[in-house]
């Protein structure tokens, strides 16, 4: 099923149920009426009736006969198909013998009804999960079938998978941009949707980097390749995709363990309450009936469908809002968080860094050319704050060298700039004064001699104290590699308890191993952050999520959750689904095994039929299955 289409397949299988019921309706309304059994003397009895029931039974269970004959063979004899050939082979075998002995014939029917309503269960089960899979096919759409590659030929149309580094693509209104690459010639609005859920088109030009999978929407552009295919968004995104089934929950893994042993525990059951009663009373038909419906009733269908059911819809009502969830875990795990802990820069704050005070005045032209040179290869936001205030074109003959979490050092033919934090001027033996200041501060010497500070201020993003009060029933940390007052300033603003400030890449990292060690058991702990300098810290939570991930690298390969657009409200809509999900997920437990456990019941003791034995297998899984299906409309 594709587009709200039903495929082929689907088509062929629900024209059979059609066309089965309608027969078994107007045969079994006739056989209430007439009583078919009664047509014919003898051995015609029981055989008129078992072929006309035994002919609408081919059609609509040959399929499973197979299944269930191809299991047995390759040793996989326990599942629901062998529960539901044992059940109705059975019951076809009873009403034979209840017929050969001229007693009531009572088997035919309910055979047939077994395996039309289980069919019928197995196709709403299917409509529901490519309903809920269309949530995040919609994503493949992204995928570009063909790439323009300007050749000194001309245009020529190749596959985005031959395309190569600094090839330059030609791409028309109305087309997908195929890799990720740069703008060299023309302007445009891009339509991002697809990618981020962005409703409002984004408008590019010249030097713009654009991200495959996007949509041309205006006029022709030439992007310089900048990744090939396979390193491209598009190609990422769709890989997460496919493989979002890999990552089972604990739940489900636990179902799929459930079921491997309780089927051989039901037969078991059913086999002594078809045998040992029967030994006493020697009423076999009775008993041998009970133990039959006891099979059909006992089917697991309603757990293993609709618990991997309920994880699929959430997390394809998740990636409709921008939010991809690499498995079904993740979403469990996401539902039980209770510590969340923050990045700052460009996950709590815009990381839109822009320089507001360069201290002495007097020397301010001097200190921001040395800054911007020493900043020359970084690509750090306060670095590009700087280069962006310096404006002019940046000397780059030095030679560069990075002092992790402190700063920068450039030298050239006896000229030493030192450019960074306090702990590199500490490092270096500069003599200079601290100062303490909202912004982040770097401080700038040359050869030994301080010369001043710049300080560069980054802003609050406007939905972070909403999403911040949201979380308050859980606890909130901030880590930051700032200083203690800007730290304290950012906290304060978002009414954050507990931050802590003056990290390393290395403190950061023991301080989440910190954390980790000193939480309760029954704790769990996401970190969120942006992706691109704080992978070691995702992958060590219990929960990483990526803030702004498309075309990052770092943030589609070590967070466990993916938010298409760089907005906070990402995590809450993730929070809220996981924990439908979960509630969902639990109802559909209780609410099967209770059902099917009261019918168990019910059918040793012979207070019911196997009629009812039906509904406690296929009413079920299709109840739960419904249930599962509007999580997205709680």
């Amino acid at each position: 099923m594709s587009n709200g289409v039903l495929s082929r397949k689907a088509k062929k299988k629900l024209f059979r149920i059609i066309i089965s019921l309608s027969f078994f309706v107007m045969l079994f309304v006739t056989d209430k009426i007439v009583d078919l059994s009664t047509i014919y003397e003898g051995f015609g009895r029981w055989f008129f009736p078992f072929c006309l029931y035994f002919f609408i039974y081919i059609i609509i269970g040959y399929d499973i006969i197979t299944k269930a004959f191809k299991n047995i063979i390759h040793g996989q004899i326990f599942d629901e198909n062998f529960l539901m050939i044992i059940a109705t082979f059975g019951a076809f075998g009873l009403a034979i013998f209840q017929g050969v002995n001229q007693q009531k014939i009572e088997g035919f029917d309910e055979a047939c009804a077994v395996l039309i309503f289980y069919q019928i269960g197995e196709f709403f089960q299917s409509y529901a999960t490519s309903k809920s899979r269309k949530s995040i096919a919609k994503l493949m759409d992204i995928k570009p079938e063909f790439a323009n590659l300007k050749t000194d030929d001309g245009v020529k149309v190749v596959s985005p998978n031959d395309v190569k580094i600094d090839d330059i693509l030609v791409v028309n209104p109305g087309e997908k941009i195929p890799v990720d690459g740069m703008i060299v010639a023309g302007e445009t609005s891009l339509d991002t949707k697809p990618l981020t859920g962005e409703s409002v088109y984004k408008d590019v030009a010249v030097g713009d980097e654009v991200l495959s999978g996007t949509m041309n929407m205006v006029s022709q552009i030439e992007i310089r390749v900048t990744k090939i295919y396979t390193k491209s968004s598009v190609f990422k995104i769709l890989n997460l995709i496919e493989n979002v089934s890999s990552k089972k929950s604990k739940s489900e893994n636990f179902i799929v363990k459930f079921a491997r042993f309780y089927t051989p525990i039901v037969c078991i059951f059913a086999l002594f309450v078809a045998v040992l009663p029967s030994l006493i009373s020697g009423n076999w038909s009775v008993w041998i009936y009970r133990a039959l419906s006891f099979l059909v009733v006992s089917c697991p269908c309603a757990l293993v469908i609709s618990i991997p059911l309920s994880f699929f819809v959430g997390i394809g009502i998740a990636s409709k809002n921008g939010v991809l969830i690499k498995g079904s875990n993740y979403l469990e795990s996401l539902n039980k968080v209770n510590i969340f802990l923050f990045d700052k820069t460009g996950t709590l704050t815009q990381g839109v860094f822009e320089v507001v005070e360069v201290f002495p005045r007097e020397r301010e032209k001097e200190i921001i050319e040395l800054a911007a040179v020493a900043e020359f290869a970084s690509n750090h936001p306060v670095a590009n704050s700087i280069k962006k205030f310096y404006g002019k074109e940046i000397q780059s003959d030095y030679s560069l060298k990075n002092v992790a979490g402190k700063g920068i050092v450039a030298t050239k033919a006896g000229v030493q700039i030192i450019c960074g934090n306090e702990k590199l001027m500490k490092e270096f033996s500069i003599d200079f004064s601290p100062i303490q200041s909202y912004g982040t501060v770097v401080y700038v010497a040359k050869n030994s001699e301080y010369l001043g500070h710049i300080i560069v201020s980054d802003k609050v993003k406007n939905e972070a104290k909403e999403v911040i009060e949201s979380l308050a029933a859980s606890c909130v940390i901030m880590l930051t590699g700032d200083n203690e007052q800007t730290a304290k300033n950012i906290s304060d603003q978002l009414n954050i308890k507990e931050s802590y400030s003056s990290l390393l890449p290395q403190d950061k990292i023991e301080k989440i191993e910190s954390i980790i060690e000193s939480k309760k058991q029954n704790e769990k702990i996401c970190f969120v952050g942006d992706g691109i300098n704080d992978a070691p810290a995702l992958m060590l939570a219990d929960v990483g999520i990526s803030m702004g991930g498309v075309g990052s690298d770092a943030a589609i390969e070590a967070s466990d959750i993916v938010l298409m657009k760089d907005d906070l409200r990402g995590i809450i809509k993730a929070k809220n689904i996981a924990k439908k999900t979960m509630k969902t997920v639990f109802q559909n437990i209780f609410f099967s095994i209770s059902v099917k456990l009261l019918i168990l019941i019910l059918t040793v003791f012979g207070i019911t039929s196997m009629w009812l034995a039906i509904f406690g297998d296929v009413g079920v899984a299709i109840c739960a299955i419904i249930n599962s299906m509007i999580i997205g409309k709680k």
